[in-house]
């Protein structure tokens, strides 16, 4: 014991650092691995309890009315009882598919730029770029499309669609305000823009630089190359930042509520107003709560909000997963 301690004050004292015994690291490993792995448990448990909460408070209604009906139904008049959910799915589908239209081509586009052309300093300033415009709040952009987007739509674009394309009722110009599905997806279309370019340019990071290589020895151009090599493997990949992109679009709240009418209808042009279902839940939920079912109702939306955008991600996850394989195969 005595010779143990002098050892130690020696070391202590040449300061060099004593190590721990193998069982002791060993336990150390241990706890640190059951910590992360909790820790990583957090998020899974969280978003099990967030749906069997839903759940549980939207019971009521989804025992007083068969799924379907609610689903399906097209009347939304909560005082005598109607609670027809399809014209917000409908709306919050509209928006979120003229959103990711608008979004990925020319995301596409800058991504193969990034990925395939560009120099690294136009990549070292185009990614502090892009992360502050991932980091603008939601609010900042629907303030933005009310003030810019909403008039360019109504004096600009609406006037042209009318004059050319009016007699396709998807562009006819039903109600000429501007606040409409267009103008909301255009606003989405921007805020998606940065998930979309990072997604896929880590994507095409995955491609090794000996696929190119060999097309490029074989006498193919740096398009060519691109277009028969490197595009079909990263497919998947596109796929999935695009699915990513439409969920984060689906669940958005505050942008689209200011720009999108608020308006229950079910919507036949890109100029139509909607009502998305985050919006009649932000709009209306802590109101009118007197009412039967109100509440019920309004948490069996967010629950069907929920179920759409958790099926949007495990289709995503899995389609990542097997473009992973594929590259370390």
């Amino acid at each position: 014991m005595s010779e143990t301690l002098s050892l130690k004050t020696k070391n202590q004292t040449e300061g060099r650092v004593i190590r721990p015994s193998t069982l002791a690291r060993a336990r150390q490993d241990r706890t640190a691995k059951n910590v992360f792995f909790i820790v990583t448990l957090l998020p899974v448990i969280l978003i099990a309890i967030i749906t069997i909460a839903l759940f549980l408070r939207a019971l009521p209604i989804l025992k007083a009315y068969p799924l379907t009906d609610l689903l399906f139904g097209e009347v939304w008049k909560p005082s005598t009882g109607l609670f027809g959910f399809k014209p917000f799915i409908i709306g919050t589908i509209w928006v979120t598919a003229v959103g990711v239209l608008f979004a990925v081509p020319p995301c596409l586009l800058v991504s193969i730029y990034l990925a395939e052309y560009a120099h690294a300093r136009t990549r070292s300033a185009a990614k502090p770029i892009l992360d502050l415009l991932a980091a603008i709040p939601p609010v900042v952009y629907g303030v933005w499309g009310l003030l810019a987007i909403v008039p360019f739509v109504d004096e600009v674009l609406a006037p042209l669609s009318d004059r050319w394309l009016g007699s396709v009722s998807i562009f006819s110009v039903n109600q000429p305000t501007g606040f409409g599905i267009l103008a909301a997806g255009l606003v989405l279309a921007v805020m998606i823009a940065p998930l979309i370019i990072s997604v896929v340019y880590e994507v095409f990071a995955t491609v090794p630089n000996d696929l190119r290589n060999a097309s490029l020895a074989v006498g193919a151009t740096k398009w060519q190359t691109i277009r028969n090599i490197v595009l079909p493997q990263v497919l998947p990949g596109i796929i999935a930042a695009v699915v990513l992109a439409a969920s984060r679009a689906f669940g958005e709240t505050i942008a689209v509520l200011i720009v999108v009418g608020n308006v229950t209808q079910i919507p036949t042009s890109i100029f139509d107003s909607a009502y998305p279902l985050p919006a009649l839940i932000a709009n209306n939920y802590g109101d009118m709560m007197s009412i039967p079912l109100y509440d019920a109702a309004l948490l069996g939306a967010a629950l069907v909000l929920l179920v759409v955008i958790l099926i949007f991600n495990i289709l995503s996850t899995i389609i990542l997963q097997r473009v992973k394989r594929r590259a370390w195969a």
